[in-house]
């Protein structure tokens, strides 16, 4: 069974999505496209022998579309989440869930009235090789009882525009999911705590941060946020439990020996870090679809954008005051128990 797949936004990470559902995914076909950029959209509809739609609601209601991925601008994916759920189509939306706690509760709100998930929200970390390893070795009893993290996500550089509050919705938000996925628990509270600023940014850019999350299960987990560090792509992470650690490093490259010194390469964007997880979220996506699933299991379901959604704002709200902010969510729906 193929599954047919329109796409909504052709920007960077729609058009890479585009390509991988045509080439490297097995069992897809992407039938429909849109954008408002109506000629990216023709070129990116003409490249896989789609049909570009004018409008994205078109897309949706198209009989030759089964499923629908959302990769359009943050403030768009409600009332686009929204029309999939009453057209019965699954959706693969694209972080964040909403740019608003009000806009995601609406969106969960609209998926609990459907009576069945059909929304996954695309948390690709869920599928890196490496973050799976951790979320074993926390699981099977090898590092005994977790009880606290240590993490990094370092950006080379960002536009003078990027404001340090970016970091929590734009960067952190990943973290946001990751921990509570590796804990299996919410984030309980959120403290962000400005540290001595690098010269390297602009004026108005306060980085490097700390970030900490007070976990529901009494976990602490401290989070370095740095997006202007002059290298690379760097995004790390250890656990430490009451019988050893599990660490997460970048994934290993050739080792380059010579002049007296031992040189890695680090990756260069989110793009080379996680182009493999991009790959296996999707496939595993268009799997289930194919076995009559709507979401996976262990897929980051529109609950879990909800509540990083929530920890976001509460992150920005705790980056203004400098000061512990507690987050409160709606009561869990059964739907996802």
């Amino acid at each position: 069974m193929t599954i047919r797949v329109g796409v909504i936004g052709t920007g960077m990470i729609g058009s890479d999505h585009v390509a991988r559902l045509s080439s490297q995914v097995v069992g897809s076909t992407v039938t429909a496209v849109f954008d408002v950029a109506t000629e990216r959209a023709q070129q990116v509809a003409g490249s896989v022998g789609a049909t570009a739609h004018a409008t994205w609601d078109a897309l949706v209601a198209a009989d030759d579309v089964d499923a629908v991925l959302i990769a359009s601008p943050g403030e768009l994916h409600p009332d686009q989440a929204i029309a999939c759920i009453a057209a019965g189509k699954p959706v693969l939306c694209e972080k964040p869930i909403a740019t608003t706690t009000a806009e995601a509760q609406r969106v969960l709100e609209a998926e609990v009235a459907a009576g069945r998930k059909l929304v996954t929200v695309g948390f690709m970390r869920r599928y890196d090789v490496g973050y799976v390893d951790v979320k074993h070795a926390m699981t099977d009893g090898t590092i005994g009882e977790p009880l606290l993290a240590h993490a990094m996500h370092r950006n080379a550089s960002v536009p003078d525009s990027f404001r340090g509050e970016m970091s929590m919705t734009d960067s952190v938000v990943h973290e946001f999911d990751t921990f509570r996925w590796l804990f299996d628990s919410e984030i309980a509270a959120i403290t962000v705590l400005p540290v001595k600023k690098s010269p390297l940014g602009s004026p108005e850019l306060r980085d490097p941060q700390i970030v900490i999350f007070d976990m529901a299960g009494g976990e602490v987990v401290t989070v370095e946020s740095f997006v202007n560090c002059q290298y690379g792509y760097d995004v790390r992470c250890e656990i430490v439990g009451s019988l050893g650690t599990v660490s997460l490093d970048n994934p290993r490259t050739t080792i380059v020996i010579g002049g007296n010194g031992r040189g890695e390469k680090v990756p260069a964007d989110w793009r080379e870090r996680f182009g493999p997880a991009y790959i296996n979220e999707l496939q595993a996506w268009v799997g289930a679809l194919a076995s009559g699933q709507a979401v996976h299991a262990g897929a980051a379901t529109t609950w879990d954008g909800y509540a990083a959604t929530a920890i976001a704002e509460a992150a920005v709200t705790s980056y203004a005051k400098g000061a512990r902010v507690d987050i409160d969510l709606v009561e869990k729906p059964a739907l996802y128990a």
